[in-house]
C-alpha cells in the first residue's frame, strides 16, 4: 500500500509510449490490486473482507491522485482497480477448489 501511495504522489509517471503507456498502465492497476487482494486474503483467510480493504484503498488512491499535479482521480481506473481485484479473487477460488478436489 505504501508503494501505491508513493506512485500516486508523482506528477508524472508518462514514459512516452504513447498507447502502450496507457495500456500498460491500466494492466499495472489491475495486477498491483489483485495483489493486494491476494495479500489481504493471506493474511486474514476472509475474501470479503480482503475485496473490501482492496476497493476501499482503490477509492482512496483515487482521492489522492485528485490532489497530485498532473494526476487526476477517476472512477473508470478505480473500475479497473476492481476488475483486478475480480480477476485475482476468481482466480484464487478456481485453485481453492482444484486443491480441495471439488
Amino acid at each position: 500500500m505504501g508503494v501505491i501511495f508513493v506512485l500516486s504522489a508523482q506528477a508524472d509517471l508518462n514514459s512516452g509510449l504513447g498507447a502502450w503507456d496507457t495500456a500498460l498502465r491500466k494492466c499495472a492497476h489491475m495486477v498491483t490490486f489483485g495483489l493486494l487482494w491476494w495479500l489481504w486474503q493471506r493474511a486474514l483467510s476472509m475474501p470479503a473482507a480482503a475485496a473490501a480493504i482492496a476497493l476501499g484503498y482503490a477509492a482512496s488512491d483515487e482521492w489522492h491522485q485528485s490532489f497530485v499535479q498532473g494526476r487526476s482521480g477517476s472512477a473508470l481506473d478505480w473500475g479497473i482497480d476492481a476488475i483486478g481485484v475480480a480477476v485475482a479473487a476468481a482466480l484464487w477460488g478456481h485453485f481453492s477448489r482444484r486443491r480441495a478436489g471439488v
